[in-house]
């Protein structure tokens, strides 16, 4: 004990050597213990965390961009499809034709551009939705076909309007004749012979007032009997 007291007494210089060595290691080990008790915590709380699903990747762009061209070629061909359907409502009804003669008077301006506008539409309708992906191709065809939509609902309105009010009080009652026998001659209660002769003679009334379209008249000569003569 004596020889460790004069040891440190005769070297006492060396605690300035000694103590910063020992203190950086006191200092580390602390350091290295709150590192491991940072991990531990760190470890708990993932193994602790719930597990979440694995979210596939999106669509590319480029991918998401040809979906929504696809989502408006389908939108845009399905509103060609209800126009045509619409249209098709007033051609095969004979009656309605007799209601509103206007919608297929060509002598009427907005009957001629909805026709117009009907042609333009149909021509650039393509056979497969494919032909519309191309740049500018969809964008024709959309605004053809909403074009041939706005005047379809302009002509219909002012038949609608005007109904048989272009037609002298003789004429309107030759119309209404030609609408009783058009609905006896499409009456399955009728006999062929009955049916017949109803077309003819409502075809006679309607002669120079109406000119019913190629359609309807295939149309009513099938829907009526097949005994029609040619």
């Amino acid at each position: 004990m004596d020889d460790l007291l004069q040891f440190a007494g005769s070297y006492w210089w060396l605690i300035f050597i000694v103590g910063p060595i020992v203190g950086g290691w006191i200092g580390g080990v602390a350091k290295y213990n709150e590192r491991r008790r940072r991990d531990r915590i760190e470890l708990e709380r993932i193994r602790r965390a719930p597990v979440l699903p694995v979210t596939p990747p999106g669509p590319s762009p480029a991918e998401a961009d040809a979906a929504d061209r696809d989502r408006q070629i389908e939108r845009i061909l399905a509103d060609h499809d209800d126009t045509d359907r619409r249209w098709l409502d007033f051609e095969l009804d004979v009656a309605k034709l007799i209601d509103y003669p206007l919608v297929t008077d060509m002598r009427e301006p907005l009957t001629q551009t909805f026709h117009r506008a009907k042609r333009v539409a149909d021509g650039l309708r393509p056979e497969s939705p494919d032909a519309l992906r191309p740049a500018g191709a969809l964008e024709r065809y959309r605004e053809a076909v909403r074009d041939y939509e706005v005047a379809f609902e302009a002509a219909v309105r002012e038949a609608k309007r005007r109904a048989q009010s272009g037609f002298s009080e003789p004429e309107r009652r030759r119309l209404q004749s030609a609408q009783r026998l058009m609905a006896l001659a499409e009456s399955e209660s009728s006999t062929p012979a009955e049916r017949q002769s109803a077309y003819k003679q409502a075809r006679r009334e309607l002669d120079g007032l109406i000119a019913l379209p190629e359609a309807t008249t295939d149309d009513l000569e099938r829907r009526i009997a097949g005994e029609l003569e040619a």
